[in-house]
């Protein structure tokens, strides 16, 4: 029996996707539930398994942009597996074989490029767009009859990059961007063209939290199997400052503001495969321990490639650390259709004056964007002077004044 495998639906909005990477080959045996292909849509990577054990005949190459419901490959359920566990392949021809085929077959001479009043011509098409790159014909070695500088020559001719005085190799590449990857880019943009999106600024001392985590680390750790992170005490911040100021937890839904009762917290990670936001999901019910987990498990999933839309969709505030890559100070693009983002950074050993004296303190600038439409200057500043106060003393507003006890030891 020939099973047609059809592209199954990897989330509501979602309507087509492109074949990333085939993990078999044509012809190959393949098991049930075996990973046979990887697949972009706009949100995640996804793998697809195989429906049924048999030989799979692909229909589809990779890059190509696939219709969810459309097949993308047939396997013969009837074909026996072959021995040993080798694929189950077409014959090919013996290795005795090929040489005395190429013996026999007659050898053509390429005849000699020839060069008349054509060669370097231009064909009108290619003329209007070689102009439009600024690019003069001469430069170009046509590939049409007689040398002639072709359309397609055009389309594929690059501007020159100067001249080479060096003698150094320049070479380029190119490599088309995954569905993924052209997503984000188009969401990138469109945060900056559609939303009036501004960056406040302000500085934290890391110390108490510093101090916090070097006399409970170990003892966390040993007891949750989770290491006592910054993210826990930023999550944490982050609800409360979210709950103080509510029009950050809230989003534009054409002429109406949605506030959200809850916090959906995004954290943005880089993986493999480019950016990917999973979401804690009701952040507030969490502890410490409660966020470290969800952090963990999150991270790995995006940076193994397992994770699934459901765990990026929604959200409505994004956490982004770009402290991890050593950034000093950014502006981060808000996630749409979110109203706000806080920035993260690198800690850096600066001066500050403490009690009128100048001391050596462990310092974080943070930076949240927000969407200027919705959120105003005094709530935006107000958020981010309430995370900075948090993380300053944590035990006074994140722990209730009992440390063991919010680090549930």
């Amino acid at each position: 029996m020939i099973l047609e495998m059809k592209v199954p639906s990897p989330g509501e909005s979602i309507t087509e996707v492109e074949i990333a990477t085939w993990l078999v080959q044509d012809g190959d045996y393949v098991e049930k539930d075996q990973a046979i292909a990887e697949v972009d849509s706009d949100k995640a990577t996804l793998e697809l398994p195989a429906e049924m054990s048999g030989v799979i005949t692909l229909k589809a190459e990779e890059g190509d942009a696939v219709a969810v419901g459309a097949v993308v490959c047939l396997i013969d359920t009837s074909a026996a597996k072959p021995a040993g566990g080798a694929p189950a392949k077409v014959a090919e021809a013996t290795p005795e074989a090929a040489p005395k085929a190429a013996a026999s077959a007659p050898i053509k001479e390429t005849p000699a490029a020839t060069t008349s009043y054509a060669t370097g011509t231009a064909s009108p098409a290619a003329k209007k767009i070689l102009a439009e790159k600024g690019i003069s014909a001469a430069e170009i070695v046509g590939t049409g009859k007689d040398g002639r500088v072709t359309k397609e020559d055009a389309v594929k001719a690059v501007p020159s990059m100067g001249t080479n005085s060096t003698g150094g190799a320049r070479t380029t590449s190119r490599s088309k961007l995954s569905m993924l990857r052209r997503k984000v880019a188009e969401r990138l943009v469109s945060a900056k063209n559609e939303t009036a999106m501004l960056t406040t600024f302000n500085e934290v001392d890391m110390g108490p939290i510093f101090a916090l985590r070097k006399q409970y680390k170990e003892a966390f750790t040993e007891k949750h199997g989770v290491g006592l992170g910054f993210m826990s005490f930023f999550t944490k911040a982050v609800i409360r400052a979210l709950e103080l100021y509510p029009a950050v937890n809230s989003m534009i839904d054409e002429k109406e503001m949605v506030t959200y009762d809850f916090c959906d917290i995004s954290i943005a990670v880089s993986g493999p495969k480019g950016l990917m936001v999973p979401v804690i999901r009701n952040a507030e019910n969490l502890s410490f321990r409660g966020v470290e987990a969800e952090v963990k498990r999150l991270a790995i999933r995006a940076r193994d490639g397992e994770i699934t839309v459901d765990e990026m969709t929604g959200g409505t505030f994004t956490i982004t650390n770009g402290g991890v890559f050593g950034s000093m100070l950014s502006t981060p693009i808000i996630n749409p259709p979110q109203s706000a983002i806080l920035g993260m950074h690198n800690i850096v050993e600066r001066p500050v004056v403490k009690n009128g004296e100048i001391v050596v303190a462990p310092i974080m600038y943070v930076a949240l964007s927000y969407d200027h439409r919705i959120i105003d200057g005094k709530e935006s500043v107000g958020f981010l002077v309430a995370v900075k106060e948090a993380l300053e003393d944590p035990t006074t507003f994140l722990m209730d004044g009992d440390q063991k006890k919010a680090l549930e030891l």
